[in-house]
This record gives C-alpha cells, structure tokens and sequence, in this order.
C-alpha cells in the first residue's frame, strides 16, 4: 500500500466537489432533526410561519434538497471508474474487487444507521455499486438511456415518499422519538434502513449512470479540456433544477397548505429537475478550480474531499450530540434558521479536522478502514 497522497497530486475538481458536497450534505440532514411541537413537515422539513424560517425553508428546498444526494450519486459513480481504471488486472478481477468494496460499504452503512443516524446514505450507494457495477463496461447510449429511465422512475419513487405529515405523526416520525431507550432506537434505525436504503439507492441510480459517463470523459478531473460542456451543463443544471424546486418551495415555506394531492406532482418535479442540479453543481466547482487560487482554505477543503468517508460520519457524531434525547437534544428548541448555523459550523468542523489531518501526512481513518477491508490480499494502487 502507498503512502498518502499529498494534495498537489489530485485533480482539484473532483475532491474539491466532494468537499463542498459536505457541506450542502449537512444542510440537506439537518433539518430532518427538527421537532417542534405541534408543527407539521414536509420532506423532514417542519413547516415555517416566522419569516427567517421561511426564507430558509425556500432556499433549502430549491438549492440543497433532492440536489445534495444526486451531486453525490454521480460523484460516486464518477469516483468508482476511477478506481477501476488503477486495477491492472483483467475485468473479472476488477469487478470482484468493486463488488467486495460495495459490500463492506454496505456493512459500514447499517452501521452507522444503527449506531448513529437514520439517515445513512453509505448503504443505499453500496448497494447501487453491488447492483450496477457492470455498468461500468456499458456503451455510452446505454449508459445515457438507462440513467435518463432510472430518473423518470427514482422521480416518481421521490415523490411518493414526499406526502406531508401532520403534526402529530411529525413529531412521531422524529428519528429519535423512540431513543430515550437507546436500544429500541437502535432497533427502529435497523428497520428503518432496511426500507430506505433500497428506495433511495432506485431514486439516485439515474444520477450514479450519469457520473459513470462523466468519468469516461474526465469531465471533472480535466475541466480544461470541458470547459464548453460543463459549462453548458451549469447554464442548463442550475436554473432548471432552482426553478423546478420552486413550487415544492411554496409547500415547504408554508405560503401554500399542502395536501398529498398537490404535494406529489410538484415533488415529481423537484426531484426530476434535482437530477440536473447536482451534476451541474459539480460542473460548477470544476469550472471554479480552473481559476482559484490554491489558498489554504481551497487546500483544506480539497483534503476534505480527499476524507470523505471520515468527515461524512463525524456529522452524524456531531448530530447525535446536539439532537439525542439522552445528551443535548436541541431537536424541539432549535428553529430552522438557526439549524443553517449549525449545519455551516459543523461542515467546517470537518474541513479544520480534514486540513490537521492533511498536515500530519494522514489519510482518513474510514477511508484507511475501507481500503484495507477492500484490498486486502492483494496489492493494489491508488
């Protein structure tokens, strides 16, 4: 096994995706922590009547939401052609390799579900690896034709899962509601993932065939040689999936009353438009790295990106802290303005605890874990 990898030695834009993909990470969980009493949500998100809430209800909802997952879908489909492309060994082998990572992804994600957070997205992608890793070796139109179905397919599966929720079952649903007794919260997270996991990998297998295209093309790892697609794909991405957001928005701001009715077509169509918006962010940061300056914030975030894995589940240690029943439970106090502080605050945690560890000429203690669990017996690259 090499040593680590210093930064100068990674393309820029992909890590530095994956960095601020933490970011709009947190942003997108956050709220799915908040519990006031008496108050309705829609999508985990409770349902505002003061104005800062509003406003944050908005913007969440057309910028982060159903955008942060499929940004981190085709990042993951884009990270996992990467790997394939190290292996020196014939295909057989490489797809024995990746398909033994997405288990022990798999393993890691139930988990952290059952230890920490509800939420885990490790093991609904683990499985979209274990399902689709021969896609790999798909043509491009291949590629292109089943992305564009699974969207259609994982946008209706959004949206039926988006149907408003009263305030009692709201506060029924919070994720810890149960957690007073730590081990019936951690048997209410095992059944919960065992549901969700497999409906989310559905709703973000379009974005992951969408990364694996945009890998064989090096779209975010030599953006100077794309800059005329990528930027086309943020002209296009990022006001197609702001404004496919906004009527599922005025739901979520509180400025229309929702009702299943009316909430599950314009889910359908945040979720579709969110299909566009993540992609197109990372467009975006690529683009970015072609003209900023290497300053030791870009260099902290970059080795953010580069740990992943470690800063993804240090949010969640974090999340336990602030919202556990049994320690700080902020979930019924804290309003949604303030979750964003919280969420920005917890996000650069991570980048400080990234950068001391990128000092110290360290990797990511889960990234080391998953490596050695993945290739172990055998002598790989990275």
């Amino acid at each position: 096994m090499t040593g680590p990898i210093a930064v100068k030695d990674r393309a820029l834009g992909p890590d530095l995706a994956r960095g601020f993909l933490l970011l709009f990470i947190a942003l997108a969980n956050i709220h799915g922590f908040l519990h006031p009493p008496g108050v309705g949500d829609i999508r985990a998100m409770p349902i505002p009547t003061a104005l800062p809430d509003r406003i944050v209800a908005f913007l969440e909802t057309t910028l982060v939401d159903g955008r942060s997952y499929t940004m981190f879908a085709a990042l993951f489909g884009y990270g996992m052609v990467q790997i394939a492309r190290r292996q020196t060994g014939e295909w057989k082998s490489t797809r024995k390799l990746l398909r033994r990572r997405a288990l022990w992804l798999i393993l890691l994600g139930l988990l952290h579900a059952v230890l920490l957070y509800y939420g885990d997205i490790l093991t609904a992608y683990g499985l979209i690896a274990l399902v689709l890793v021969s896609a790999i070796r798909w043509s491009d139109s291949r590629l292109l034709v089943s992305a564009a179905v699974m969207t259609l397919f994982g946008s209706w599966a959004f949206a039926f899962l988006s149907t408003p929720n009263p305030p009692d079952s709201a506060a029924e649903m919070y994720p810890w509601a149960i957690d007073h007794n730590p081990l019936l919260g951690m048997a209410g997270r095992a059944f919960a993932i065992s549901i969700s996991a497999p409906v989310l990998a559905v709703t973000a297998a379009g974005a992951f065939l969408f990364g694996i295209w945009a890998a064989r093309r090096g779209l975010y790892e030599h953006p100077e040689q794309h800059q005329q697609t990528l930027r086309r794909m943020v002209a296009i991405g990022v006001p197609l999936s702001f404004l496919g957001g906004v009527p599922l928005a005025l739901y979520t701001a509180g400025l229309l009353p929702a009702t299943d009715a009316n909430i599950i077509p314009v889910a359908g169509l945040h979720a579709l438009t969110g299909f566009a918006g993540g992609p197109a962010y990372a467009a975006l940061i690529a683009l970015w790295s072609l003209r900023v300056r290497r300053t030791p914030v870009v260099t902290a975030i970059q080795a953010t990106g580069q740990r992943s894995l470690t800063c993804y589940l240090t949010q969640s240690v974090v999340w336990t802290v602030l919202f556990a029943p049994f320690l700080l439970d902020l979930g019924s106090s804290l309003k949604l303005w303030q979750s964003v502080l919280v969420a920005v605050a917890t996000w650069a945690f991570t980048v400080f605890l990234a950068d001391q560890m990128r000092r110290r000429d360290l990797r990511g203690p889960f990234e080391v874990l998953l490596r050695r669990l993945t290739y172990r017996n055998q002598t790989a690259r990275q």
